[in-house]
């Protein structure tokens, strides 16, 4: 079944693609969740008509995301954490301490756009990805270090 995405579904696709899902997953999650419409050929005419009218927007968007991904670009994180004798942290960082930590340097990104993807249980580096725009992310070096 096709569909049109209303908003972003992650490892789905963004919004306003056109994607094809098995139709157990379309009918009973994605279309009354209100995430995706059917894609008739009349919702497929207006799709394009405000994607027309949108483009110099979403360009506006795009330059914006890219220009924050320059300035994080260089940017080096340093999180503190509560750990044990041993190095092992209490709990794990996430997501929230990273973008709390942005906001502290003054940029405000939302913390659904971090992705870690390892657990990150002990003392370290590691590395967040934040996925400013579909076609723009950049990697974002951290230090876990002990409170």
């Amino acid at each position: 079944m096709k569909i049109i995405l209303k908003e972003d579904v992650s490892g789905l696709g963004y919004k306003d693609d056109v994607v094809e899902v098995k139709d157990g997953y379309g009918r009973n999650y994605l279309i009354p969740t209100g995430k995706a419409v059917i894609a008739t050929p009349s919702a497929l005419k207006v799709l394009a008509e405000n994607q027309r009218q949108r483009a110099h927007k979403l360009a506006k968007i795009k330059a914006d995301a890219e220009a924050l991904a320059a300035q994080l670009k260089d940017l080096s994180l340093t999180i503190g954490a509560k750990t044990s004798a041993t190095g092992t942290i209490f709990g794990s960082v996430n997501a929230i301490q990273i973008a709390e930590a942005l906001e502290k340097l003054g940029f405000n990104v939302d913390r659904k756009l971090i992705e870690i993807k390892e657990t990150i249980k002990e003392v370290g580096n590691y590395v967040a990805n934040v996925k400013l725009h579909k076609e723009v992310s950049v990697e974002i070096p951290f230090e876990v270090v002990a409170e």
